[in-house]
């Protein structure tokens, strides 16, 4: 399995009705071995990303469904959303792609 985490630099004036349609939008995309999706407000414990306020964690079955993923016109269309109420653009987004060894 693999976790897609995604953490937002979001700017001042974003748009939090846009950034809802973002993240259900994004929670329902029908690639297969999209395995789950969350997202939610980045309560950064340990005090090591404070200006990524908002992120998501999504799941994919094999290195092949997040190759999907990436390349699927709908999750193109809504990153493109997203980068665009983020400080600066695609670099106010950090993005990990954690392979965790087990199958399920």
């Amino acid at each position: 399995m693999i976790l897609h985490t995604v953490l937002c630099h979001l700017t001042d004036g974003y748009d939090p009705a846009e950034l809802r349609d973002v993240m259900a939008g994004l929670g329902e995309l029908q690639v297969e071995g999209f395995l789950w999706f969350k997202h939610g407000i980045n309560v950064d414990a340990e005090g090591k990303t404070p200006q990524y306020g908002y992120g998501f964690v999504c799941a994919f079955a094999d290195r092949p469904a997040l190759d999907r993923y990436a390349m699927d016109d709908g999750h193109r269309a809504l990153g493109a959303r997203l980068v665009a109420l983020c400080h600066g653009g695609a670099d106010g987004i950090l993005v990990s792609d954690i392979q965790t060894g087990d199958g399920a």
